[in-house]
C-alpha cells in the first residue's frame, strides 16, 4: 500500500477551501458521503434552535448531526439539542446536501476566488495546480531556483519571489482581498507568523501547516482559523491499512478526540449481528453512533424510531385495555427519530416506518 501524506494534505485543504467555513471535511464511499465540522455562529438559522428542526428547515437534504463540542466538551446530540453560538458541529451528508447543510449553522460564505499560497514545496505546489483552473491563485516562494521551477509547470498561477512574511509584498498583493491564505512551507515557524500576518492584513480565511498535532488547538485559539497537521490528515490511512479486514476508512475529529470509521458488512442475518436488523435494534458499543449506509449509489442516512403517536379506533365494548387493544386498528399520524426529524408529513418519513 503506498500512501502520500504530501498528495492527502493537498487534498485536505483543497476541500477546507471548496467549503468556506469548514474546520474539516472527511470523505467516506468515495466522496459520496462528507462528515463535516462546522462552527455554528449567530446568524444561521438553526443556531438557537434545537436539532429536531434541521428536517423543517431543510426537508428536501438529509443529515445527521454526529457530533457538538462545545467549549472544547463533547455534547451527545439529541433531538431536543440547542446548538449554540460558538458550537463545533460535525454532520453527515451526501456531498450534494453539504453546502445546504452548512449554511443552516452560519451565514452562507461565498465560494473562494482568490487565494494565495505561501511555500512552493510539494503540498504547495500541487494544491496550485489544483486549483488553478477554477480559483485566482497566486504563490509565494522565497528560493528562486525553486520559484523558477514551478512557474514552468504551472499554468493560471501567478509565482511571486519572496517572503511570504514580508508585511509589504503582502500589502502589494493585496492581500485584504485575499479569501483564503494557505501557509504551506517547511517551516512551521515561518508558516505560523506568515499566517498570523495575513489575517491581521485582513485576509479573510488563513491556514497554516504544521508539524506538532499538539500545537493545533493553540493555534486555532487564536487568529488562526485552521491548523493543518499532515500527521493527522495521514493517521486515517495507516490505520486503515492497520486494522485491515473491511476497514474501508478511518477519520481522526478533532485531533483524535472521536474517530469516524467507515467499514462494508457482509454475510446474513444468521452470521451477522447487522444485516437484516433494525438500526435501533443494532448493538453498538456505548458511544457510539451508526451515520449513514451507502448501499450501491443510494446514501441512506441513518435514524432509529424514538417515539411514533398513533390514533386507536375500537368497535363495540371490551373489559380491559389490553384487549380492546388487540381488536383495535390504529394509523401512524407523526414519527419522531433521533436524528431530530419530528413530523406528521408522511412524505418526509424514513424509508422503515411506514404502517
Amino acid at each position: 500500500m503506498w500512501i502520500s501524506p504530501e498528495q492527502l494534505a493537498t487534498e485536505y485543504v483543497a476541500r477546507l477551501i471548496r467549503y468556506p467555513g469548514a474546520l474539516q471535511v472527511l470523505d467516506f464511499a468515495d466522496g459520496r458521503v462528507r462528515l463535516v465540522g462546522i462552527r455554528a455562529l449567530q446568524g444561521g438559522p438553526l443556531v438557537g434552535q434545537a436539532l429536531r428542526t434541521l428536517r423543517e428547515h431543510i426537508p428536501g437534504a438529509d443529515a445527521r448531526v454526529a457530533a457538538i463540542y462545545r467549549a472544547g466538551k463533547s455534547i451527545q446530540p439529541e433531538g431536543d439539542t440547542v446548538v449554540e453560538d460558538g458550537d463545533e458541529v460535525f454532520f453527515l451528508a451526501a456531498r450534494k446536501d453539504i453546502r445546504l447543510v452548512m449554511s443552516e449553522m452560519r451565514k452562507q460564505a461565498a465560494p473562494a476566488r482568490r487565494v494565495v499560497i505561501a511555500g512552493g514545496g510539494n503540498i504547495g505546489f500541487r494544491l496550485a495546480s489544483e486549483l488553478e483552473d477554477k480559483n485566482q491563485v497566486k504563490l509565494i516562494e522565497r528560493d528562486s531556483e525553486r520559484a523558477r521551477r514551478v512557474s514552468e509547470l504551472l499554468n493560471r498561477t501567478t509565482v511571486l519571489l519572496g517572503d511570504a512574511a514580508d508585511e509589504e509584498l503582502l500589502l502589494e498583493e493585496n492581500i485584504d482581498s485575499v479569501d483564503v491564505f494557505a501557509a504551506l512551507t517547511n517551516s512551521e515557524e515561518a508558516n505560523i507568523l506568515s499566517a498570523m500576518l495575513a489575517k491581521r492584513l485582513g485576509a479573510h480565511k488563513v491556514m497554516a501547516l504544521i508539524n506538532k498535532p499538539s500545537y493545533a488547538e493553540l493555534i486555532e485559539s487564536g487568529s488562526i482559523d485552521v491548523a493543518i497537521s499532515p500527521q493527522t490528515v495521514t493517521i486515517g490511512s495507516l490505520l486503515a491499512h492497520v486494522r485491515r479486514g473491511d476497514v474501508v476508512r478511518v477519520h481522526s475529529l478533532r485531533r483524535g478526540a472521536a474517530e469516524a470509521i467507515e467499514v462494508v458488512v457482509h454475510g446474513d442475518t444468521d452470521s451477522s449481528k447487522v444485516i437484516g436488523r433494525r438500526i435501533e435494534d443494532i448493538k453498538l458499543p456505548q458511544g457510539t453512533t451508526l451515520g449513514a449506509v451507502v448501499r450501491g449509489e443510494d446514501v441512506i442516512i441513518a435514524v432509529s424510531c424514538v417515539g411514533i403517536a398513533v390514533f386507536l379506533f375500537v368497535k363495540g365494548t371490551y373489559a380491559d385495555f389490553p384487549t380492546a387493544l388487540r381488536h383495535a386498528t390504529f394509523n401512524v399520524v407523526s414519527i419522531a427519530t433521533d436524528s431530530g426529524l419530528h413530523t406528521q408529513d408522511y412524505s418526509l418519513w424514513p424509508i422503515f416506518a411506514p404502517m
